[in-house]
């Protein structure tokens, strides 16, 4: 629940300058808005949290809460336009002090700062302005939020099984997710059963010329309804093909010289055949193109030519929402070299990529292996997190998407600043259906999502593996080794989404889920084979949704561009979509003016009209998923303010020169 108190014109004044010139006699403030007449302490503000300059003064505050709480401080406020502010947090003592969290013109308006962090019961903690910038008064604000985090407790199941756990998907098309661990030669499936438990098959083979000792991923590349595995070992890449009836597996491998990182399928030509994607530690990365008849076609270059490699964690994401998928890769090498420097290569939509993690703040030489990329504030775009392996070339990093596809350093504050254990590797799930997604890598621990950017720390049992749904109760759960981490759940609510592609790829790998309820408002999924660094998740979808009791709707935006979408679906339970057979599918394109083409989609604000003959004038209208009319009027300047929308998809009806075309978007 948040609190505000306004303080009033009685806590600024001579005292309050004086009182608060060194960090001895820091002023002690609660919740409220406090005024600075200028920075004028002479005890500057050390250690620097972010290092810029050297300050000579410094004013000094102190706060102490009686609950755990999260805490935010702001200096973004009207009042303070044009001001250049710069602000510290501190744990410890004067004589000792930590850095807990700071901010110089990330978060904030122009030139102002916005700052949060996780107060613990009974801590004190020092904030401090210095004058960097400027001297001149302005005023802050400090907030506080209680931290709502649902319990999460996981029990231990053993299982009969052997070799590493790389794997929970599902193997034999049943939508229920599987245990799959690879002893050299052999699979071995524990095969969920519907009414709980598993039976155990291992599928031996002839010698695989290439295990999965790096990684391992999972899609149906012969669209026979089984699941195909790829191994990405430490010399090349082989592919298991599941045959026609699931019990036995072909091999096919690749020659060429692999020195295989992450792997992943996606159907990087579009063309509803899925294709592998296998970085390379030493070269530039591979992928081979699935020609429709289970025949792959090699390729290196183009998708992260660094001559020496050093890629190691890939994950495919739409991180522009433009409906195709996008390619970052987490780089590990050490030092400063081009190996070590994380990209982003955006898909130009024909099928080349150009690399822009610099001009988006993604370019990174933080020594990491992986990273997970989801929408931690539920605000309609995808955010990053990249996870340290170590703290060689700096600590882990929550970068949050703008909403212009450019990404903010929101570490500080977050939890993640003074979370010091480092993993390779890093999953975005909502573990405690609470409708907020977590983060789980280093240690044994879930760093859950408090829903306002910040995490909190919860200590788990279980450490790394693949994540799935293990028992099919709607909580997500981890497996290794030979050990299930069953999660015990609690009282919030959930909803599962099984895809099965028709145009598009059979798994329905790439499309981009979106999920609508009363009071969390949108959430979204990418469907992805493939994330972390080393391990094989479930490709079904899953959200939890909390307390709430319905859905408004379910919106599948698929590769192809058809667009599904499912009204007040029944929570609980799976929703099994075959694409474009919902009540409510809108087609790619009709036949009569093919050419109109409208951008950008999906849209927050303006939907511009391109087409090949003057359309201006035309009788517009556009209708919701329930086929409710929004607006109808003329096309004016060939765009429209689609801004006032509420998110979801539209249909979209123009009448030109006696005849009606229909186009789709999405508003988000």
């Amino acid at each position: 629940m948040k609190k505000s108190l306004l303080l009033f014109a009685f806590i600024a004044g001579t005292l309050h300058v004086t009182a608060q010139n060194t960090c001895d006699n820091a002023l002690a403030v609660t919740e409220g808005i406090y005024t600075v007449e200028e920075i004028a302490g002479t005890e500057i503000a050390t250690p620097y949290c972010i290092p810029d300059g050297n300050p000579t003064l410094a004013e000094w505050y102190s706060y102490t809460s009686d609950e755990d709480l999260s805490v935010t401080i702001s200096t973004d406020l009207p009042q303070n336009a044009l001001r250049d502010t710069r602000v510290f947090v501190y744990s410890g003592s004067c004589g000792d002090r930590a850095c807990v969290a700071a901010d110089d013109d990330i978060s904030g308006a122009n030139y102002l700062s916005i700052v949060s962090f996780n107060a613990q019961a009974g801590e004190t903690y020092l904030i401090a302005f210095d004058n960097r910038w400027e001297s001149n008064g302005f005023d802050f604000e400090v907030s506080s939020q209680t931290i709502i985090t649902q319990p999460i407790q996981f029990v231990f199941q053993n299982i009969e099984t052997t070799g590493s756990t790389m794997g929970v998907v599902d193997m034999n098309g049943d939508f229920l997710d599987d245990v799959v661990s690879v002893t050299g030669n052999s699979i071995n499936i524990n095969y969920q059963q519907i009414g709980g438990g598993f039976q155990f098959i291992t599928f031996g083979n002839p010698p695989v010329a290439h295990t999965p000792s790096w990684s391992m991923a999972a899609g149906d590349i012969d669209r026979n309804g089984y699941n195909d595995l790829l191994y990405g070992g430490g010399s090349g890449v082989s592919f298991m093909l599941a045959n026609d009836d699931g019990f036995g597996y072909t091999e096919m491998t690749s020659n060429e010289y692999v020195f295989s990182q992450r792997s992943n399928f996606i159907d990087i030509n579009n063309d509803g055949h899925l294709d592998a994607f296998v970085c390379h530690d030493v070269a530039p990365n591979v992928y081979y193109i699935n020609d429709g008849n289970n025949n792959f076609i090699f390729n290196q270059g183009g998708l992260g030519d660094t001559p020496d490699g050093g890629n190691y964690g890939s994950i495919w994401v739409d991180y522009d929402s433009d409906g195709d998928q996008d390619l970052f890769i987490a780089k590990c090498r050490g030092g400063n070299s081009d190996a070590n420097i994380n990209q982003l290569h955006i898909n130009n939509g024909d099928g080349t990529y150009t690399e822009i993690g610099l001009e988006v703040n993604l370019a990174d030489n933080v020594q990491t292996w992986s990273s997970a990329w989801g929408d931690f504030d539920n605000d309609g775009d995808m955010d990053v997190f990249v996870g340290a392996s170590s703290f060689f070339n700096g600590g882990h990093k929550l970068m949050i998407n703008d909403g212009t596809n450019n990404f903010i350093d929101q570490t500080a504050g977050s939890g993640f600043d003074s979370f010091n254990a480092t993993s390779i590797e890093n999953v975005a799930h909502d573990f405690n259906n609470d409708g907020f997604i977590d983060l789980h890598g280093a240690g044994n621990v879930i760093m859950m999502n408090n829903g306002d950017l910040t995490f909190t720390q919860v200590p788990v049992d279980p450490s790394n593996g693949p994540v799935g749904d293990l028992n099919n109760d709607g909580f997500l759960d981890i497996a290794n080794g030979q050990t299930l981490y069953m999660n015990a759940g609690n009282d919030n609510n959930y909803i599962k989404i099984n895809t099965i592609g028709a145009e598009s790829n059979i798994n329905g790998i790439g499309a981009r889920i979106m999920v609508y309820t009363p009071n969390l408002g949108q959430q979204m999924r990418d469907v992805r084979s493939g994330d972390s660094f080393w391990f094989m998740s479930s490709i079904n979808a899953h959200f939890g949704i909390g307390t709430e009791t319905q859905i408004d709707s379910v919106v599948i935006i698929w590769p192809s561009g058809i667009v599904d979408v499912y009204e007040n679906p029944e929570i609980n339970t799976t929703l099994v979509s075959n694409e474009g057979e919902s009540e409510i599918s809108v087609g790619v394109s009709d036949t009569f003016l093919p050419e109109l083409a409208i951008f950008p989609n999906p849209v927050r604000n303006q939907l511009i009209f391109e087409a090949p003959v003057d359309i201006s004038g035309s009788l517009i209208r556009i209708f919701d998923v329930a086929g409710k009319k929004v607006i109808e009027g003329r096309l004016n300047q060939n765009q429209i303010d689609v801004s006032g929308f509420t998110p979801g998809a539209y249909v979209l009806k123009l009448d030109l020169n006696g005849k009606s075309l229909q186009r789709k978007f999405v508003k988000l």
